[in-house]
């Protein structure tokens, strides 16, 4: 690596890191050293803009955007970067650390075309650099990727409901990972499952499974009166294969935007095609939450052991007495619950469960860094890392949800 970018004469530039410093991501410089040998060089980012305009820029192919905490406050400069950079034909790799999700996305939207975590995944940056020198692929039809499905079906899938009563408790890692796990069952005799990301407003179930949002998901939520098998199919997309999703819409949408009449139309329609309709719910209470509840087979509250969820339980639960609503559904979960031999901990735990007048019925091990590498490379923890404790849980869950529904099929 040269200190700058190097002469063009000795050596022409295929690409450079930009960052505050570089020297605060020596991963990244032994894996530009490694993928581009001597060809690339380093700036700051009151150098980037400059060197933009030079003829030296010319070869460049593309840059390595590298930021960390500390850089969120130049989020108004790192934009002008990537919006510079694009306007050259020069494509973007964010490399980011402890960056907020808020930031990430707002880069991503301005033309990063790339995202890679910092400390680097093994070989993570050379497959980046060689999707980007990927020939463009064939336009696809515009229905591709989505779930054809079959006219008049007439199961009667079973309801699994996620809802997190505190921001960041894990609703949507149990959602997302608990629908993978029971698409796995059974191997080729699988149940068919579909994933509904009904946070309107933050759903990462895309990200999280890295899926594209498309305007398809707003214009059925808009006419669910006219929706049919074949709308309906078009606005899922396919996970692996396995496992078909309704994203949330690609814009931030009112919850209150859709109906009662609505949600029911929708699950109703996910019900009559598929064996499990797992739901990822908002963690505010709308109108329509009444309806999800009522058809919900089971319905998991997320919490952690803290104050802010007590709180929040007590005042869900007082909210559904008070009018009424079926409570008894509810059954709560513990996010990064104590482990065995955490003595003090298991003692909070039920002492907190006392106070509340409930019961916590499902106690989730704290999965840890991995959970969050997951979801930044979009890969379920069955994938990403197949015996996290996290996911072992999970999938027991799965499996136990799924005898269930047998043994009631068998009753009936």
């Amino acid at each position: 690596m040269s200190s700058g970018p190097p002469h063009p004469e000795l050596n022409p530039i295929v690409a450079c890191t930009i960052s505050r410093d570089v020297q605060n991501f020596d991963l990244l410089i032994e894996d530009m050293e490694a993928a581009l040998g001597e060809s690339w060089g380093d700036l700051g980012f009151a150098e980037a803009l400059a060197f933009f305009g030079q003829p030296e820029a010319d070869t460049l192919e593309f840059v390595a955007l590298a930021l960390d905490s500390d850089d969120e406050d130049n989020l108004v400069l790192m934009g002008e970067i990537i919006a510079q950079a694009k306007a050259r034909g020069i494509r973007v790799i964010l490399i980011a650390e402890d960056v907020t999700p808020a930031s990430l996305h707002q880069l991503l939207r301005q033309g990063a075309d790339e995202f890679v975590p910092y400390p680097l995944p093994e070989n993570e940056l050379k497959s980046a650099i060689e999707r980007l020198n990927a020939p463009e692929p064939d336009p696809l039809p515009v229905q591709h990727n989505t779930h054809q499905l079959k006219s008049g079906s007439s199961k009667e899938g079973a309801v699994v409901v996620v809802h997190g009563l505190a921001g960041g408790v894990g609703s949507t890692t149990l959602a997302v990972n608990l629908a993978w796990e029971l698409a796995l069952i059974d191997g080729d005799k699988a149940p068919s499952v579909c994933l509904l990301d009904l946070d309107l407003q933050y759903g990462s179930v895309a990200t999280y499974l890295d899926l594209a949002r498309r305007d398809t998901v707003f214009e059925m939520l808009s006419d669910t009166e006219n929706m049919d098998d074949e709308i309906f199919g078009q606005a899922l997309l396919g996970f692996q294969d396995k496992l078909q999703v309704l994203t949330a819409p690609s814009d931030m949408l009112p919850l209150d935007i859709v109906t009662s009449e609505d949600i029911d139309r929708v699950i109703a329609m996910a019900r009559s095609h598929f064996d499990y309709v797992v739901i990822d719910m908002p963690s505010t209470l709308v109108q329509w939450s009444e309806t999800v509840l009522q058809t919900a087979h089971v319905y998991f509250a997320m919490m952690e052991l803290d104050m802010r969820s007590a709180q929040n339980a007590l005042r869900l639960k007082r909210a559904l007495q008070s009018e009424d609503l079926p409570f008894q559904k509810l059954r709560f979960a513990l996010n990064r619950a104590p482990k065995f031999t955490d003595l003090s901990g298991k003692s909070r735990v039920k002492r907190m469960a006392e106070s509340l007048g409930i019961s916590i019925d499902l106690q989730l091990p704290d999965g840890g860094k991995q959970v969050t590498q997951g979801a930044d490379h979009g890969l379920p923890l069955a994938t990403n890392a197949g015996k996290n404790p996290l996911r072992k849980e999970i999938a027991k869950l799965a499996q136990s949800l799924h005898d269930l529904g047998r043994s009631e099929a068998k009753a009936a």
